[in-house]
């Protein structure tokens, strides 16, 4: 088996669990809930084991999609993270000085 190289790649195989397992249990619990036979004590537990595994599928999709951030901004090194295109940079504060001084 060939390894993953690429932190995209990672990313991708973690949101796919994370998208494999809110699809499994929110597909499980609607039926549970909708069968009969099943008395509250079932329900109950497969409730809060449906609860604990959406809760890691969230903590895995968090770890994607940030994995998957850092490498497209590894990828354009030039772009800041979080910087507005249409901003100004702030003045040199020297500038401000000869300008005083004048």
């Amino acid at each position: 088996m060939a390894a993953m190289k690429t932190s995209r790649a990672r990313a991708n195989v973690l949101l796919a669990a994370a998208t494999w397992t809110v699809y499994v249990w929110v597909t499980r619990m609607w039926n549970i809930a909708r069968d009969p036979v099943h008395d509250f004590g079932f329900k109950a537990v497969h409730s809060a084991l449906a609860i604990v595994s959406v809760a890691f599928a969230v903590a895995l999709a968090v770890i994607g999609l940030r994995m998957r951030r850092e490498a497209s901004q590894r990828r354009d090194p030039g772009a800041p993270p979080d910087a507005d295109p249409g901003a100004r940079p702030d003045p040199d504060p020297r500038d401000r000085q000869e300008a005083v001084g004048r």
